[in-house]
């Protein structure tokens, strides 16, 4: 039987098809899910030929693919979206203004989901928080699952017949289509121009984040962001982080007379900031983000402050590279938006800045509609080389010269991360640089150069450690 002449077949049988859009690996968590539930399964796809066709359970017989099949969603009774498929889609959105439900694979997790839910998202830091609460749980005995936007489809979570736990981190494409997640503790990290070539603007973004908080039973806010507190009762239980000394029963950080800095909660210093793997004041933010989540989750105070301590951070977020010729290289090429450009920029630079020392910041790639003049203030503090590549390169400097960028600044146009380091190796030469440290982070999507954030910093890990590179 042809795929066609099964659509024709299963769509005479009326109602119940579910109807996967996008088969990456949620959408194909989606159809094993579904299968396994007895339900009339379709799949549509834009590629020609999906990447993960052969891995499509046999049951699934309706494959649409070379393009979003828009009489196959008119024909669904529930439409399941993959987060890479835009809801302005014509075919998706022909079939929301015929009143068919679209949901995400999260929507479909939470509703068969048992266990109490951790749920975290932001524009930046959610990959390491999420990571870090995971690791914090297991070290405490709790049989948790890890998953979502990162890594593990959330549905293949619920394959653990065990499981205690699951910490969930979530995107905004995944969250734009959840209603009512219900998370025993939900959290918005930071908020950052993100997307908006998604979104449309910075309300859509955020409307689509605050759906992290529907039917949460308690919060976690970052004070130093107003765009994370959601409008929901002031009865909700909640925590709040921040870089200043907290109030009581909140987190925060305490300075001594020494300069030592502290994680606290409220008066009682926990961890001095030395005693962490991780370093810069964004990571503190992390730190203080993943025990007030664990908290509100139950977890031992104890155990959360030793697994932070033993945590050595994600691949390409602030990574360590190598030491060359005195220069501390950084890969944070999962610095994707402007926001978490801001946070390395910041958090690296305060390191550096009572040695006298500046960065080399390398940045560029896709842009995604953003605005790059808020960069600015941050590269005046602690930037004295700026090295653009990629695609967006050029509109990116003219929104920084736009943006009062310092005439301490040198810039530097090298499109690719090759001609980067021919210039690093020119300017760290000299014996006037002040460059104690290179930092990629690029604050733009890779696609124009690389399959993804990952090949990027592979790239220029390996670039650092090239004696070639770097000679």
């Amino acid at each position: 039987m042809t795929a066609s002449t099964a659509k024709e077949t299963l769509l005479h049988k009326g109602d119940g098809l579910q109807v996967v859009v996008g088969l990456g690996q949620s959408g194909l968590s989606v159809a094993y899910y579904l299968a396994e539930q007895g339900y009339q399964v379709a799949v549509t796809d834009n590629q020609a030929t999906p990447t993960l066709v052969d891995k499509l359970p046999a049951a699934v017989k309706i494959r649409q693919f070379g393009g979003i099949d828009a009489d196959l969603l008119q024909q669904a009774a529930r439409i399941i979206i993959s987060p890479g498929i835009s809801l302005d889609n014509q075919a998706v959105k022909a079939a929301r203004e015929s009143n068919i439900p679209v949901v995400s694979d999260i929507q479909l997790f939470c509703e068969a989901c048992t266990v109490p839910i951790i749920a975290i998202t932001g524009s930046n830091a959610k990959s390491t928080v999420t990571t870090l609460v995971g690791q914090m749980a297991a070290d405490a005995g709790v049989n948790v699952g890890v998953g979502g936007n990162i890594g593990v489809p959330a549905l293949t979570l619920l394959t653990n017949t065990e499981m205690e736990l699951a910490v969930i981190e979530l995107s905004s494409f995944q969250l734009e289509t959840v209603t009512n997640l219900n998370a025993q503790v939900a959290t918005v990290l930071n908020m950052s121009p993100d997307h908006l070539d998604r979104h449309g603007d910075m309300l859509g973004y955020h409307q689509a984040k605050h759906r992290i908080f529907q039917g949460a039973k308690s919060v976690v806010i970052n004070r130093e962001d107003a765009l994370t507190r959601p409008l929901v009762s002031d009865n909700l239980p909640r925590l709040s982080t921040g870089i200043h000394a907290p109030d009581k029963g909140q987190y925060g950080l305490i300075t001594d007379t020494e300069g030592q800095i502290y994680l606290a909660r409220g008066t009682e210093r926990l961890l001095s900031a030395d005693k962490l793997q991780i370093k810069g004041r964004h990571n503190l933010l992390n730190a203080q983000a993943a025990l007030a989540l664990g908290e509100l989750a139950g977890l031992p105070l104890e155990s959360m402050l030793s697994t932070l301590q033993q945590f050595a951070g994600l691949e390409h977020r602030c990574q360590y590279v190598a030491t060359v010729d005195g220069i501390d290289y950084f890969n944070d090429s999962k610095g994707t938006n402007i926001g978490s450009t801001m946070a390395a920029v910041e958090g690296l630079g305060a390191v550096y800045a009572p040695k006298d020392g500046k960065l080399l910041l390398i940045l560029g790639g896709q842009g995604k509609g953003q605005q790059f003049g808020e960069l600015a203030p941050f590269i005046n503090q602690y930037v004295s080389q700026l090295l653009f590549i990629g695609e967006d390169s050029r509109q990116i400097e003219q929104h920084l010269r736009a943006a009062s960028l310092s005439d301490d600044v040198t810039l530097h146009q090298c499109q690719t991360l090759e001609g980067a380091f021919a210039t690093i190796q020119q300017v760290t030469a000299s014996s006037l640089s002040q460059v104690q440290a290179v930092l990629l982070s690029p604050a733009c999507a890779s696609f124009d150069q690389f399959s993804g954030f990952v090949e990027r910093g592979e790239h220029f890990s390996q670039l650092v450690r090239s004696s070639d590179a770097v000679s």
